[in-house]
């Protein structure tokens, strides 16, 4: 059964817990740790831990968070911000981690997303692709860098297809049009970048209703759904998006 998975993002600034809107005005709503140990027991399929502020900030991921979440949780954990050598990337997988996340790295070096495909495995090389609206562009989405602040000129679409040649095991788009407004994902950008590739997608940026899960999946052709405020400030519980998923068709693991 190929399941539609729910994934749970622990936004990081210092080693805390935040959430804000478009990835600006912050603010803390817990530690990493104890989230993750209730998204385990809760149901989720996998979580997301996010430096937000890393590479912006110059430095690398918050290691002892990091440590802290891993020994606590029992599903895979992707880890990902300040993510731009392979080393940085070895030290993360001897701590347990299961997959990294790159993003503004392998614009600026795409030659590290090949390298650490050939190296750890595609399984554990996730390439995210921050983007914002741009009409001039083909598809009409640029991609964004630098916990998406800066924008590059490159087409999000064509650098999915890239980076899928280069060795990325799945893709994570996040839409900085919609993120933390909770008006629902960016269908037609998740939906043109999962359409160019053969990898599994996860839709991100923008959930805020159980219906903005399943258009994610059936219209957006994304096979697994990160989700923040929505699960962070008790909107819906894990189980409650997995039922109503499943209400509808959807495959979830129960």
């Amino acid at each position: 059964m190929d399941y539609r998975r729910i994934i749970p993002c622990l936004d990081t600034k210092n080693g805390r817990l935040v959430k804000g809107v478009n990835f600006v005005n912050l603010k803390e709503v817990g530690d990493p740790a104890e989230s993750a140990v209730a998204y385990s027991a809760a149901g989720a399929d996998e979580l997301v831990f996010l430096d937000i502020t890393a590479t912006l900030e110059g430095r690398k991921t918050f290691i002892e968070a990091v440590k802290r979440t891993v020994a606590r949780t029992t599903i895979p954990l992707t880890v990902g911000g300040g993510i731009s050598t392979c080393q940085t990337i070895e030290e993360l997988l001897s701590l347990g981690v299961a997959k990294v996340s790159i993003n503004t790295a392998a614009v600026r070096n795409p030659s590290l997303v090949r390298e650490a495909a050939a190296r750890f495995g595609s399984d554990k090389v996730t390439v995210a692709i921050d983007t914002a609206k741009n009409p001039k562009l083909p598809s009409g989405f640029e991609v964004m860098v630098k916990g998406g602040t800066t924008g590059t000129g490159i087409d999000a679409v064509e650098w999915a297809r890239k980076v899928e040649g280069l060795g990325a095991g799945a893709i994570l788009p996040t839409s900085m049009d919609t993120d933390g407004k909770q008006t629902g994902y960016d269908i037609p950008m998740t939906r043109a970048i999962a359409d160019a590739v053969s990898l599994p997608v996860i839709a991100s940026g923008g959930a805020g209703a159980l219906e903005h899960l399943y258009d994610a999946i059936e219209q957006g052709h994304a096979d697994a759904v990160l989700v923040a405020s929505i699960a962070h400030f008790g909107t819906f519980s894990i189980q409650q998006m997995k039922d109503y998923l499943a209400g509808r068709g959807v495959p979830v693991r129960r």
